[in-house]
């Protein structure tokens, strides 16, 4: 039986220290890794934005927002993958309504 598919909406914040290489390398990896694992919908770069407060001591972040849609057991395994990655100061998966 196929699994079911759910859409999921995958917010990063990156430090905004890192240099652009850096930012885009960490962007394609995590936009690989979902293209391996399931069907990406969207990316979406907002660019720097100020945050609501300090996250290792920085006050300004990198905001890519990825839009996917997979199975319910990838979330948690990328979820995994964003807290042992350099360089993110936060991660959000949120599931969307169907």
């Amino acid at each position: 039986m196929a699994e079911i598919k759910h859409f999921y909406e995958f917010m990063l914040v990156i430090s905004s220290k890192l240099s652009e290489d850096s930012i885009e390398g960490i962007t394609n990896k995590f936009k690989e890794l979902i293209e391996k694992e399931a069907i990406l919908e969207n990316v979406d770069k907002w660019g720097k934005r100020k945050l609501a407060y300090l996250i290792n001591k920085e006050s300004e972040g990198i905001y890519i927002l990825f839009s996917f849609k997979s199975d319910a057991k990838f979330p948690a395994e990328l979820d995994r993958i964003s807290k042992i990655t350099d360089g993110i100061l936060r991660s959000l998966i949120v599931k969307k309504e169907d």
